[in-house]
C-alpha cells in the first residue's frame, strides 16, 4: 500500500533523513520507535507531504506522490495525520472540529456530517462531549476528538505522531485503548511513540530509527526480545 525508496530530507546543513526505506501493507500497524532526533517525526511529515522530501520516491497505492503533480488536498483525505498537541480549534465545538472539514470538502451535507460525527464521538467514548470546546477537555479526550476528527474523513491510512507523548500518564491508556480499537477495524497505520508495551501489543512490525534511517525493523516479539543491532540493544535497555 506504501513503499517508500531511500527518502531524504535536510535542513539546512542537519541531515534527518539519510535515505528511508519502507514497505507497509494493507492493514498493517507499523510503530516506529528510535531516540529523539531519528527522524521519526519527520518521515510520517514526509508521508503526509507536510515536509517536501530533497530526495527518493513515495508510492501510495501504486501513484507516486511527489514532484507536484499530486492534489494535495486531496491526497490528506486518504491519509488522515493525529499530532502530538491535538490541533484542534479552540473556538469551535468538538462537534464542529469534527464537521468542518468533511462539509467543506463536500464529503458530507451538514446533517450527513453531524450524524457521523456523533457516531464517531461514540466510538471513541465522547458523546457527551459533542458541544464542549476543546479547554473544558483533558488532554486525553483532546487526542480522542482529534482521532475522530481524523476518522470523519474516512481516511484509507491513519499516521500518528507520538500520540500520547503530551498527555499525563493516567491519560495515555484512554487513548491507546481507542487506537487499539483502529487496529481491530484493520485501518492501516504508522505510529511514532514511546509506549514500548502498546508496539509490543499491537503492532504488525516495529521500525527502529536511527540517525535518519531504519536500522532494524521487525515483529515485536523478535525486536523486543532478540533485537539484532547493537544499537538497538543500547536503546531499548534504556526504554523497557
Amino acid at each position: 500500500m506504501i513503499e517508500v525508496r531511500d527518502l531524504k530530507k535536510s535542513f539546512g546543513d542537519t541531515h534527518v533523513l539519510n535515505g528511508v526505506n519502507v514497505q507497509v501493507d494493507r492493514g498493517e500497524c507499523i510503530c516506529i520507535i528510535g531516540p529523539s532526533g531519528s527522524g521519526k517525526s519527520t518521515f510520517l511529515r514526509c508521508l503526509n507531504l507536510l515536509e517536501i522530501p530533497d530526495g527518493g520516491e513515495i508510492t501510495v497505492n501504486g501513484q507516486e506522490i511527489l514532484g507536484g503533480k499530486m492534489d494535495v488536498d486531496q491526497y490528506r483525505e486518504n491519509v488522515g495525520m493525529v499530532f502530538q498537541h491535538f490541533n484542534l480549534f479552540p473556538n469551535m465545538t468538538v462537534l464542529r472540529n469534527i464537521t468542518l472539514a468533511p462539509v467543506r470538502l463536500g464529503k458530507w451535507t451538514a446533517d450527513e456530517a453531524e450524524e457521523k460525527a456523533l457516531e464517531l464521538l461514540r466510538r471513541v467514548g465522547l458523546e457527551k462531549k459533542a458541544q464542549a470546546y476543546p479547554n473544558k477537555l483533558s488532554g486525553g479526550q483532546k487526542q480522542r476528538v482529534a482521532i475522530a476528527r481524523a476518522l470523519a474523513m474516512n481516511p484509507e491510512i491513519l499516521l500518528f505522531d507520538e500520540p500520547t507523548s503530551a498527555l499525563d500518564p493516567e491519560m495515555v491508556g484512554e487513548v491507546l485503548e481507542v487506537m487499539k480499537g483502529l487496529v481491530r477495524e484493520g485501518i492501516t497505520m504508522l505510529v511514532v511513540t514511546h509506549e514500548m508495551g502498546f508496539a509490543r501489543e499491537v503492532s504488525s512490525r516495529v521500525l527502529f530509527f536511527d540517525h535518519g534511517v531504519v536500522l532494524e525493523e521487525g515483529k515485536p516479539e523478535q525486536l523486543f526480545v532478540k533485537p539484532e543491532h547493537q544499537r538497538t540493544k543500547s536503546f531499548l535497555s534504556k526504554v523497557l
